[in-house]
């Protein structure tokens, strides 16, 4: 049943990862790699960042190798400020991203190299989508599902969506908007910023706003 009119049905993407067989040691071979990669080896190493719960320093792998293995703090955050949401497409993404890190290169001529073993790896990701089994009916439901689903449907719902909605706006308040008509609730859901955070810490914010939500409803039942 269609989420945005009927009961939320949740749903997760198994992941099984794929080495390319592609490597880079400084900022140039990054950049060359990144200009040839396919899309689904960008998507793994930006829109993919945060399922790894990684540290929240960075927000792509490419920023958390060029700072934590090259020491380059410099490109990191110019990397870590792109957001993969503001782009309709992956080779846009791409493409900023190797404007990046050639315009960083112009200004810092000597290339930095990681410890042997510590080269970026480029790997792709072939993503399942299912559904897990889960529904809500109303907020209460909603509430409890949020608390034991899986990461991955965090991960599907919260950030995926966005890549489909024209808004670029998550399922969840989709349908707390649409179904509940939750407005102000779905709002406060949108001011969760995903490059902030990770799975874990969105799973947490999600959980309270609704809890409290949930609260006042029941305060607002006639006695």
């Amino acid at each position: 049943m269609d989420k945005k009119h009927g009961p939320f049905g949740f749903k997760a993407g198994a992941n099984i990862l794929k080495a390319t067989g592609k490597s880079a040691k400084n900022q140039h071979e990054l950049r060359d790699g990144i200009e040839g990669a396919s899309d689904s080896c960008i998507f793994h190493h930006t829109y993919q960042y945060f399922l790894k719960g990684r540290m929240v320093e960075y927000t792509n792998d490419f920023a958390e190798w060029t700072g934590e293995s090259l020491g380059d703090r410099a490109l990191a955050e110019e990397l870590s400020n792109i957001d993969p949401y503001d782009f309709m497409s992956i080779n846009d993404l791409r493409n900023e991203l190797v404007k990046v890190i050639s315009n960083h290169i112009e200004r810092h001529a000597e290339p930095k190299e990681p410890m042997p073993g510590n080269e970026f790896y480029f790997n792709e990701t072939v993503t399942l989508i299912f559904p897990v089994r889960v529904w809500a009916r109303n907020l209460a439901e909603f509430s409890a599902a949020i608390k034991y689903i899986d990461a991955g449907c965090i991960y599907y719902h919260f950030y995926e969506a966005r890549r489909h909605f024209v808004g670029r706006t998550d399922d969840f308040s989709q349908w707390l908007e649409k179904t509940l008509s939750k407005k102000e609730l779905a709002e406060k859901i949108r001011s969760i910023d995903p490059l902030m955070y990770t799975v874990e810490q969105v799973r947490s914010a999600l959980s309270r706003i609704i809890e409290e939500e949930v609260q006042r409803d029941m305060e607002e039942l006639p006695q």
